[in-house]
């Protein structure tokens, strides 16, 4: 046992999460040193920003601008990376691997890109690289896949797990807002950035579910792997007709096992309005696993926000800590060890949602229908919503049978060049 009187923490960040990590050590210190087993200190905190010098939730004399100073102080045992990004984020994490300091870190985007090459590096060090807040923020996940579900074979995995889109959705079901309207009250209220690329388009998303697939599947899944696909052309209509038809529209992420190999993709989906994950609104998120021994294991919660975040990024800090009194070594994390081919997003199969505007004509129905024909898509429904008298236009909806993407859309592709089809408005994919 190590009979050192603290565990000294190196913070890089003192942004919001970062923030609520200094509140937690400051206000639950002797909760936390408890678990410890002794006291966690903040010895240094390193941000940008000169302000944060005067911050109440630091001590004086721990700020500093610079990162290289808390790489440099051997007395850190711990590294907490909060600043996000890859750039600079993932040089801190992995010099401070190196150096043989252990690190917590929420950076997604990190993991994401380079997961398996900083595990090596912390395994050739003896020290840890914890990563629960990178996914799901407050929602336990990472461990309870590496150690309570890690004997089953993982089938599939249905996440909702960006809390800016899934409010953004939310309130277009709920209230008919358009896609720019709920954007912008999602801006007004802090859900989303100014620059919400990130989010809407997809990318958030895309990095959450590489790092779940990576584990769940014991291979390596980069998000350039994944096909991405954001919510922006979705329209209030969409919903509407979703809700007439028995579904719910939600940005999912899907990775699912195919024999040697799996799929990977990120995209918005109807799913039936029974399913607990149709239930899930505004900024909270779900990940609905499903294993050969476990079954179907469903994660709820707040996906984002100070507190729940920064306190699983404390959790992983305890857990080091413990290691270190008991003079525990770090139990290496291998990484990927199975490659699996990644399913291209053309062989994938599944049910589509299609909404076009036509000429209110007799006939153009059957030239479209004879298209889907020729590409091997049958059609489940096919419904005329709204007419405009003045364009002599209607709205149609098409719902598929089971199609492979690349038939679709080859088969949209042929649709579109119709003179009588005005427009293909929003093709979604229906996952039953």
């Amino acid at each position: 046992m190590d009979t050192r009187r603290s565990v000294n923490i190196g913070l890089l960040g003192l942004g919001i999460i970062g923030s609520g990590v200094a509140r937690i050590l400051q206000d639950k210190k002797d909760t936390v040193a408890g678990y410890a087993g002794a006291p966690l200190i903040l010895k240094r905190v390193a941000d940008l920003d000169r302000s944060k010098e005067g911050s109440p939730l630091i001590p004086p004399g721990v700020y500093t601008p610079r990162a290289e100073d808390i790489l440099d102080d051997d007395d850190i045992d711990i590294l907490i990376e909060l600043i996000g990004g890859e750039t600079p984020a993932k040089d801190y994490i992995e010099e401070a691997l190196r150096r043989g300091k252990h690190v917590v870190t929420a950076n997604k985007e990190a993991l994401a890109k380079h997961g398996p090459e900083l595990l090596s590096v912390a395994n050739a060090n003896n020290v840890g690289l914890y990563y629960e807040a990178s996914v799901g923020g407050g929602i336990p996940l990472i461990a309870p896949m590496k150690r309570n579900l890690q004997v089953n074979d993982i089938q599939a995995i249905h996440t909702i797990i960006n809390g800016t889109t899934n409010y953004i959705l939310t309130r277009m079901e709920r209230e008919g807002l358009e896609f720019a309207a709920a954007l912008k009250e999602a801006q007004s209220l802090g859900y989303a950035e100014a620059d919400p690329t990130s989010d809407i388009e997809g990318y958030d998303t895309a990095y959450k579910i590489a790092i779940l697939a990576t584990i769940a599947f014991d291979t390596d899944v980069r998000p350039q792997d994944i096909y991405r696909e954001g919510i922006s052309r979705m329209a209030s209509q969409d919903f509407r007709y979703a809700r007439e038809l028995g579904y719910a529209i939600k940005l999912l992420a899907i990775a699912k096992r195919e024999d040697d190999s799996i799929q990977v993709r990120v995209h918005p989906a109807m799913i039936p309005d029974n399913m607990l994950l149709a239930k899930v609104d505004g900024v909270f998120n779900a990940v609905q696993i499903e294993g050969d021994l476990s079954g179907r294991v469903i994660f709820y919660g707040r996906g984002a926000g100070a507190e729940p975040t920064a306190n699983v990024v404390v959790a992983d800090a305890i857990h080091i800590a413990q290691n270190i009194v008991l003079g525990l070594g770090e139990k290496p994390e291998h990484p990927p060890r199975s490659p699996k081919l990644i399913k291209p997003m053309e062989d994938i199969r599944t049910r589509y949602y299609i909404r076009m505007t036509i000429a209110d004509r007799p006939g153009v129905l059957s030239q479209i229908t004879r298209i889907l024909g020729d590409h091997e898509i049958s059609i489940s429904s096919a419904i005329q919503k709204e007419t405009d008298d003045r364009s002599q236009t209607a709205e149609i909806v098409i719902m598929t049978h089971q199609s492979s993407e690349a038939s679709m859309q080859r088969a949209i592709g042929r649709v579109q060049e119709l003179d009588v089809v005005k427009e293909v408005s929003n093709m979604i994919r229906v996952e039953d």
